[in-house]
């Protein structure tokens, strides 16, 4: 069985996720940790729960899911994983932290995974959905046993990923949603970059963006 836990960091309250299953064996996935204190809060609780961190994964590459790629790489060795079509965002991320007025350390050069690929770690593992729109290669991560997915920006509770920054289109998420999302079922837990968990039936008939009630 997964564990999933997370943390609400940042100024842009971004979900991080910990997942991890009996083996102790964890991943992180879009480490928004940019405090110190929030850098103290993610090692803390992997070091009261005796994980063992394996794998470092980013949904996408907007600045506040990568904060935190350099502190995991410098604190545990992992390097951050991501698909190949995300590559121009994370490589424009110092300048967009420059835009923000923000400071942030480069994160480490990443190595690539594909919708062809399977997640693992421990015992467990996930499939791999490709779900652009938000931006140009975002990934979700999908565990068929435990029931849930982890999509990153691309579908919230009552609403779905922003498409006006570069890379995003609002015809490639809605697609990406009815394609990769809705299919998994109803009863799947959806745990989003932003805001609290959800459930696909729970989108599929109140979310004003898949109901029809918003267009764009």
């Amino acid at each position: 069985m997964i564990n999933v836990h997370y943390f609400t960091f940042s100024p842009f309250a971004e979900n991080t996720y910990i997942l991890f299953d009996e083996t102790k064996e964890c991943i992180i996935i879009d480490p928004g940790c940019y405090t110190q204190q929030e850098k103290d809060t993610l090692v803390d609780y992997i070091r009261q729960n005796e994980l063992k961190p394996v794998r470092l994964i980013n949904t996408h590459c907007h600045l506040d899911h990568v904060f935190g790629n350099k502190f995991v790489f410098d604190t545990y060795g992992l390097t951050p994983e991501i698909e190949k079509g995300e590559l121009p965002v994370l490589q424009a991320y110092p300048n967009v932290c420059m835009q923000y007025g923000i400071p942030a350390e480069p994160s480490p050069e990443p190595k690539f995974i594909s919708e062809e690929d399977t997640l693992t770690f421990g015992n467990s593992s996930l499939e791999i959905l490709l779900t652009p729109g938000h931006s140009p290669a975002s990934l979700s991560f999908y565990s068929k046993e435990d029931q849930f997915v982890i999509a990153g920006d691309t579908l919230f509770l009552g609403s779905i990923g922003r498409t006006d920054l570069p890379g995003g289109d609002y015809d490639t998420l809605i697609r990406s949603i009815k394609e990769k999302l809705l299919p998994l079922g109803d009863d799947v837990r959806v745990y989003a970059g932003h805001m609290g968990p959800t459930y696909i039936g729970h989108e599929r008939n109140t979310n004003p963006f898949l109901t029809g009630e918003i267009s764009m």
